[in-house]
């Protein structure tokens, strides 16, 4: 009797150990007396207890801290850079046996890689093209963890710090520059102000001209007009009553020697001395 209970306990204990839970975040290596046989998925799995081992690896995309470190430009600046590196399982079989430990690893050689892709750069294509560097070092890292079984998804670099002095004369520079742009600026405004203003002058001065030129026209119009009338009407009344008073000049140097003379009462001069009716007897005086 004791002897089926131990049976029955081993085998319960048998029974648990050969059941295996791998989480969905997770991959399962499966080890048959040390060696490699499968890799398990996530669920439900069983294996032989005390001949199989299981390794579960992480298959989540990770990240990794590189520690700042100083590193020389081309143009011999030392700066001081920092990055993180994402990263993924993709085969955990190779992730298990192909690197002992890939953190380490893999900030090591992004440490070199760094250093290489930074020391092929000046100082102002350092600070300007991070993007460029990002994308190179990750080119590089996915290389070179290809045959761990990693995919590296994304570098970024944090910082790039210039040493104190590089930094304060960038510094300088910068205010410089957004000094000379408020500059150009204000001299702009200033331009186009000074061109609406004379554009505006200009315009009056033409308007004020035109205005002049109209006015003296329609003057000039009004008088011509005057001037005309004036004519007409000297044509239509004063020639027709100086013919009439040359005509009564001649009469009166022909009778100059005569008392009387007769004027009929229908001539023209009766109407220019208003004399009216019959025929007047004007003596003449000498």
């Amino acid at each position: 009797m004791p002897l089926l209970i131990v049976i029955a306990v081993l085998g319960l204990v048998t029974l648990v150990a050969s059941v295996k839970i791998i989480n969905q975040s997770e991959k399962g290596v499966v080890l048959r007396l040390g060696k490699f046989k499968s890799v398990a998925e996530p669920g439900l799995n069983l294996i032989l207890p005390y001949i199989d081992t299981l390794i579960t690896v992480d298959v989540r995309e990770r990240v990794i801290n590189v520690e700042p470190q100083k590193v020389i430009t081309k143009d011999n600046v030392s700066v001081v850079v920092d990055a993180v590196i994402y990263y993924k399982v993709v085969d955990p079989v190779k992730a298990e046996f192909e690197v002992e430990d890939f953190d380490t690893a893999a900030t090591t050689l992004a440490q070199t890689n760094l250093r290489n892709v930074i020391g092929d750069k000046s100082l102002d294509e350092t600070l300007t093209a991070r993007d460029v560097i990002n994308s190179s070092l990750r080119d590089v890292l996915d290389e070179a963890t290809h045959g761990w079984g990693v995919k590296v998804t994304r570098v970024e670099v944090q910082k790039i710090d210039p040493p104190a002095e590089i930094t304060e004369a960038m510094s300088l520079q910068m205010k410089a520059e957004r000094e000379k742009r408020a500059s150009i600026l204000q001299s702009e405004g200033l331009k186009q102000s000074a061109t609406l203003e004379a554009k505006g002058q200009s315009d009056a001065v033409i308007l004020r001209a035109e205005g002049d030129a109209r006015a003296t026209v329609l003057r000039a119009t009004a008088n011509a007009e005057a001037i005309e009338r004036v004519a007409e009407a000297a044509n239509k009344y004063f020639n027709e009553k100086a013919q009439i008073w040359r005509k009564l000049e001649v009469t009166a140097l022909v009778l100059e020697k005569n008392t009387k003379f007769v004027i009929p009462s229908s001539a023209d001069i009766t109407t220019l001395l208003n004399l009216e009716g019959d025929t007047k007897m004007i003596p003449l005086k000498k």
